[in-house]
């Protein structure tokens, strides 16, 4: 499967529904106490943009992008607008949103991640589409800049540093981002009556690994 760097029409995924799932295996023993495991050491996105279509022009702009991709043939970008900053959802992403490392004088190359904290426990996300331009990244709480200090892969979300960061310094990003997705669908179904009528197609897309 091939991964096309195209992100899916903004303005369409605006108002989808969707978001994390989880996958856990749960049993129940005899004495009533559960045994819970997952083999997803990641949760895996789900969205629905059929719901944000609002005009036929939408739906010729889907059914372009569906037959580009050749259905699920090849992912792409999606903007989650629930979740696209490193930090809070109403301000511009800053240097030091996102704790991603810390310099050891001897590693150049870090992935992004996005970390999700809630009382004492924490959950650390990959980043591998960041959206072009928008990184930041700082050491010891100084902004660097890009091309001199430092490149951004936006395929990947690896971040590698002209010169390995100095040991116990703390390496910190802000960005914005995109979530890796395909089809979740072999067909669009599609009526000019029924979505005059308000009854919109259900266009899923689901997370992949890239």
């Amino acid at each position: 499967m091939g991964f096309h760097d195209v992100r899916f029409p903004a303005n369409l995924s605006f108002g989808s529904v969707g978001g994390p799932q989880r996958l856990a295996d749960v049993v129940t023993l005899a004495n009533g106490f559960e045994e819970r495991n997952s083999p997803w050491a990641h949760s895996r996105r789900r969205y629905d943009a059929g719901v944000a279509m609002r005009s036929l022009d939408d739906i010729e702009v889907l059914i372009a992008f569906f037959e580009a991709r050749q259905g699920q043939l090849h992912g792409f970008r999606w903007k989650d607008w629930a979740d696209y900053k490193s930090g809070g959802a109403l301000r511009e992403p800053a240097y030091d949103d996102q704790v991603i490392a810390i310099g050891d004088d001897v590693t150049a190359s870090f992935p992004l991640m996005k970390i999700y904290r809630s009382g004492d426990h924490s959950y650390a996300r990959p980043i591998t589409k960041p959206v072009h331009g928008s990184v930041r990244i700082g050491i010891g709480g100084d902004e660097q800049q890009q091309g001199l200090h430092y490149d951004v892969d936006s395929a990947t979300g690896i971040v590698t540093f002209k010169h390995p960061p100095n040991a116990n310094e703390l390496i910190t990003a802000g960005y914005e981002f995109d979530v890796p997705v395909r089809f979740d669908t072999d067909r669009i179904q599609t009526s000019v009556a029924s979505f005059q009528a308000g009854d919109a197609p259900s266009v899923p897309v689901v997370e992949i690994r890239v």
